[in-house]
């Protein structure tokens, strides 16, 4: 029982981690929403979605080319749920979690394949920022 709480505590620990469970507060994402958000490799992104989901906090499901992931609505380990709520009680008026729901909002208003295939570049249309107040 211990090292399962140690697995998901670690999980929750990472800040990169932190911000998925908080853009996943919104609903299912794909992977390439995800790692446009965070602006990290998809490798790196995908190893942040393992850890997650190995910790019992994450769901995954694949569609045609797409895998999409969102919050585990069943207690997959014993101590998912309490870092669940823990996590979504957290961090409300943080600016990175505000800029990254907001970069988000921009990320769903563009066509999943477009994101899937460009990445930020697919937002380059749009002139409001993509960060903190910045272009990229």
């Amino acid at each position: 029982m211990l090292e399962t709480f140690e697995t998901v505590a670690k999980a929750v620990a990472d800040p990169s981690r932190l911000r998925i469970l908080k853009l996943l507060e919104g609903g299912e994402l794909c992977v390439c929403q995800i790692t446009t958000v965070l602006d990290l490799a998809a490798a790196t992104v995908s190893k942040h979605l393992a850890l997650l989901k190995t910790a019992g906090l994450l769901q995954q499901r694949r569609e045609g080319k797409w895998v999409y992931y969102r919050l585990a609505d069943r207690a997959l380990t014993p101590h998912a749920p309490a870092f669940l709520s823990l996590v979504a009680a957290a961090l409300t008026g943080d600016p990175t979690i505000a800029a990254d729901r907001a970069l988000l909002a921009r990320v769903n208003a563009v066509p999943l394949a477009r994101i899937c295939a460009q990445g930020r570049s697919a937002l380059q249309d749009d002139p409001s920022p993509l960060c903190c107040g910045s272009a990229s």
